[in-house]
């Protein structure tokens, strides 16, 4: 079901609202109470929470000042900028899908932020700076209660100070902010006022420094993922470039070829943003390079692996050397004795993947539990390595013996391919 057949109400000729799928009964049934109907275009129906039955802290006594779809990223920044030069108090909601964002403003000021996003809890916002252990986060979620709130307990328990957990509280409000700009999709909505009780922590970050910040974090992170596709990469040190310039040598020293631009950033207690950025100097001053992140288990490994030489072995079948290839990585497999073990009872299919359970079964036996999904991961990289040697002879002639011309689809070479599957499979 796509989203414009998702959460539809079928109102009838008597004015009864009927919920059309499961999606839409969720919504109804969480909104139960009195509404009042205001008045909308035909094509819309607004309404509003009114009497006891009302969420407290959902602004229902509010005015709603302004509303809208949100159309692309920055889409808000306008919003706000309004917002921020007619000195509006009041309280601007974003809502996407199940996830709800709130900035709170005082003229010129936005003074508090909330998420219903998971990530963006405070003690994910702790563990992702480098205050809290993930050991830490339970220990404090199981030691909070509802009269304690999470930052309050991890300061009683003595993970972190409050002067780092306040700075922390401000950060995690900016962050709020500046995906609340950002956001590329969903509805908005602003209402003129809000109960106090709703602000968990003031903070002070003037509307105009706000919208700079965010314009700008748009603009470099859309540049920086050219280099740096996710946080999940994972930066490498190039050697005999030379000392990190010394904006950049935290950075530089957290880089050990294991640890991704996340964890990078949480080793130095630093924001991805931020990270990702020094990074970015760091790759284009030749200091670094940037690794596709590794695969999740050793079945993910064993997919990319398949991925790879199914797209090898149809290359050659499609110039007719397929049963060479097959046959030299048949010899392969003999000579090395070890391939054999891995290989028992797993495969190779006539398209020459391996069945991945059975594969992992010999690997376990063959490396022992702990050293399986790493030694795998090594064995398969050199399969596949000597698959593309054996392959790339066969694929520059046609049957005949005649060089085959240069691609005309706009395809890069098998190779490229090839290496851009199976790269996180190399060897750290």
């Amino acid at each position: 079901m796509t989203e414009e057949q998702r959460s539809l109400v079928r109102i009838d000729a008597t004015g009864t609202a009927h919920p059309v799928d499961l999606d839409a009964s969720k919504h109804l049934r969480a909104r139960q109470g009195m509404f009042q109907l205001l008045p909308a275009p035909d094509h819309l129906v607004v309404m509003r929470h009114v009497g006891e039955e009302a969420p407290r802290d959902a602004g229902t006594g509010a005015a709603l000042r302004l509303a809208g779809q949100i159309t692309g990223p920055g889409a808000l920044c306008d919003v706000v900028s309004l917002i921020g030069q007619a000195a509006w108090c009041g309280e601007l909601i974003v809502i996407d899908g199940g996830e709800s964002r709130s900035l709170f403003f005082e003229p010129g000021h936005a003074i508090a932020a909330r998420s219903t996003v998971e990530g963006e809890r405070i003690g994910e916002v702790l563990y992702r700076y480098g205050a809290l252990s993930r050991a830490q986060v339970e220990q404090t979620l199981a030691a909070a209660a509802p009269d304690v709130r999470f930052g309050e307990a991890a300061v009683k328990l003595g993970f972190v100070p409050r002067e780092r957990l306040y700075q922390l509280l401000s950060t995690q409000a900016e962050e709020i902010a500046y995906r609340v700009l950002l956001a590329g999709e969903g509805m908005f909505y602003f209402l003129a006022g809000f109960d106090e009780e709703q602000i968990p922590t003031r903070h002070n970050l003037p509307v105009h420094a706000l919208l700079l910040e965010a314009v700008r974090r748009m603009d470099e992170m859309r540049y920086f993922r050219e280099r740096i596709p996710s946080d999940q990469h994972v930066p490498a040190r190039v050697s005999d470039r030379g000392p990190a310039p010394g904006e950049l040598r935290a950075v530089y020293d957290a880089v050990d070829g294991e640890r991704s631009v996340a964890e990078v950033a949480r080793a130095i207690g630093q924001g991805e943003f931020e990270t990702t950025r020094a990074l970015f100097q760091l790759a284009q001053s030749g200091r670094v390079v940037m690794r596709a992140p590794g695969p999740t288990g050793a079945a993910a490994g064993i997919a990319l692996f398949n991925e790879a030489i199914a797209s090898i072995l149809s290359a050659a079948d499609g110039v007719q050397r397929g049963d060479e290839v097959r046959w030299q990585l048949a010899a392969f497999v003999a000579g090395a004795g070890l391939y054999d073990a891995l290989f028992r009872g797993a495969g190779p299919a006539a398209d020459g993947t391996f069945e991945p359970a059975r594969m992992i079964e010999n690997a376990t036996i063959l490396a022992g539990p702990e050293q399986a999904e790493a030694r795998l991961s090594q064995w398969l990289h050199e399969y596949i390595s000597f698959a593309m040697f054996v392959a790339e002879p066969c694929l520059r002639l046609s049957p005949e013996g005649i060089p085959l011309s240069r691609r005309s689809d706009n395809q890069p070479p098998l190779s490229k391919r090839v290496a851009a599957l199976v790269g996180p499979l190399a060897p750290r």
